[in-house]
């Protein structure tokens, strides 16, 4: 049995699953998801851009959220991808998703962030195989900027689509703090940046406290910000999936 007694913070879905996951390999968590996804108002935006996808030369989806949301736009308005279009996903879970519906789906085996998705050939060779090269990001409402500034960077336009937005769930003050007590947990997990904005907004004034747990994050990006939000110990898990925190808990032995 591991030493690590884990405190889980992804959506609610996702954190029952991980939960499972961490359980196979003796690992104790505890669940209170930080991140609610609320699915955002058809608009005449979204259902332009599914009418017109031919136009861009690949379709990048950031999250499940927005491929679960993406896919059932697709079939509302019976679009149709052309069929050389390339999709790509930031994990490997996503990409699933996408294949599932016979979309032709591309994610780096080498990590879940955006800076393996933009080192991918696939990638590179559907931008450089047209001279005006139009990307299409699924995401949600915020979130994954650097992507885009990096496409940008290489001459490629970027459209983004927002799909749903992320919202913090309603917890009575002082409850994240009394729930890693009661709870015994020793290391906190976050699986994006907001997902750490929300904890540190609702740890309050025992952030300090909580600050000095190690804190597993999925990029050196969120790291950064870990550490600029006072987190004294970041573990860069290079990765949101399960394989990925697993293969940190491993490298980061716990403190018994």
């Amino acid at each position: 049995m591991s030493a690590w007694r884990l405190l889980l913070t992804r959506p609610a879905e996702e954190c029952a699953a991980l939960a499972q996951t961490l359980a196979e390999h003796g690992i104790a968590s505890h669940g209170m998801p930080l991140l609610a996804i609320e699915a955002l108002a058809e608009t005449p935006e979204q259902r332009a851009v599914f009418a017109e996808l031919p136009r861009y030369c690949a379709v990048i989806v950031v999250s499940k959220p927005a491929a679960r949301l993406g896919l059932q736009l697709l079939d509302r308005h019976r679009a149709q991808p052309p069929a050389d279009q390339p999709w790509f996903a930031v994990g490997a879970a996503t990409a699933a998703l996408l294949v599932e519906h016979g979309l032709p789906a591309y994610y780096p085996e080498g990590g879940d962030d955006s800076e393996a998705l933009l080192a991918l050939p696939r990638l590179q060779q559907a931008i450089a195989a047209v001279p005006a090269p139009r990307v299409l990001i699924l995401r949600g409402e915020g979130g994954r900027e650097f992507l885009a500034e990096r496409l940008r960077g290489q001459g490629v336009t970027v459209d983004y689509l927002p799909l749903y937005r992320r919202r913090l769930p309603g917890y009575a003050p002082g409850e994240l703090a009394a729930r890693v007590r009661a709870e015994r947990l020793n290391a906190l997990v976050v699986s994006s940046g907001q997902g750490l904005e929300h904890l540190v907004e609702l740890a309050d004034a025992a952030w300090p406290e909580l600050a000095r747990l190690p804190l597993f994050v999925p990029s050196p990006r969120v790291a950064e910000q870990a550490r600029r939000a006072g987190a004294q110990i970041v573990v860069d898990c290079r990765g949101a999936s399960a394989a990925a925190l697993l293969a940190a808990l491993e490298r980061f032995p716990a403190a018994l």
